[in-house]
């Protein structure tokens, strides 16, 4: 059987073209599982994770818990917000107690860029990085591409434009660097005000004016702003982002080709996409998160093999 080059997932920079093409194969194997009147598999029986969230999530804590539960995992679930975090104790710490409860691997989503890396180093278990602050979200880019994958056929040659807060998405970095493994040209789109100055030392096209950015692309990676982690304001109001970087059905309409819209969620609706816009039949939204499911079975049951 083949196998990862990585025991931990701590990032789309740290993996291989292969290791993602592997990830892929094994989630078509576990996409076929799911549409099966019996939806369980017992490929981790004797394997315990810990999904251990410092920050809140909806979307992703469920993915993986059904992911874990379908592979037949026993989980455990932890959340910063009622634990001894609040009484000062450290990450480290906490992850320790975990552990000796005989956990095997940890899903782990903190706010500080790195949290997963320093973990990597101190304790044995295999990590999953759930996201670590504007830093990766690997298993999201995962899923995203895995979408287009199952979309198009491939990845590679595709145009693909992500549009919206740059600079605080996680999100935006990892499909960044998944994109780019795969062969595809990649474009950022946004205010300028919310794009890194660093993006273009990343190798991918800049472009300010969304109907630029749609024309060009095959698939638009739409991201929300990201208000919990703006300290300033990037922009003057909601009210002239939405004005100059929303996306509805009308413009959609307006484009002389088809293109795909995709949204790593949660949307924010009537601010960077239209509802018309996200329920249409350009928007592939729902299979994301229904592939969610598959990638993160392939990852967690990848890793386990790992010991």
């Amino acid at each position: 059987m083949q196998e990862l080059s990585v025991r931990h997932l701590l990032g789309i920079k740290d993996i291989t073209p292969q290791d993602i093409q592997l990830i892929f194969e094994t989630a078509d194997n576990f996409k076929d599982v799911l549409n099966r009147p019996i939806k369980k598999v017992p490929s981790l029986r004797d394997i315990t994770i810990a999904n251990v969230f410092f920050e809140n999530s909806t979307r992703t804590r469920l993915s993986f818990e059904l992911a874990e539960k379908r592979l037949s995992a026993d989980t455990i679930n932890f959340s910063s917000s009622g634990s001894s975090v609040k009484k000062g104790e450290t990450l480290l710490d906490t992850v320790n107690n975990i552990l000796a409860m005989k956990v095997d691997m940890i899903v782990m989503r903190h706010s500080s860029p790195g949290a997963p890396h320093f973990l990597s180093r101190h304790i044995d278990a295999n990590i999953v990085n759930a996201g670590d602050g504007t830093h990766e979200h690997p298993t999201q880019a995962l899923l995203d591409s895995f979408s287009i994958r199952e979309k198009y056929g491939e990845v590679a040659g595709k145009k693909v434009v992500i549009i919206g807060d740059i600079l605080h998405s996680r999100v935006a970095l990892s499909n960044i660097f998944a994109l780019q493994k795969l062969g595809a040209e990649v474009m950022v789109c946004g205010p300028i005000t919310l794009l890194p100055k660093y993006i273009k030392d990343l190798g991918v096209k800049v472009e300010l004016d969304v109907r630029k950015a749609l024309a060009w692309c095959d698939v638009a990676n739409v991201l929300r702003i990201q208000l919990e982690r703006q300290q300033m304001k990037y922009f003057p109001s909601l009210r002239e982002y939405t004005l100059y970087y929303g996306i509805d059905k009308k413009l959609l309409d307006s484009l002389n080709k088809e293109i795909t819209i995709m949204h790593p969620g949660p949307i924010n609706r009537g601010v960077e996409l239209s509802s018309d816009a996200a329920d249409s039949h350009h928007s592939i939204i729902l299979n994301q998160v229904e592939n969610g499911v598959a990638i993160r079975m392939a990852v967690l049951y990848l890793l386990a093999s790992k010991g």
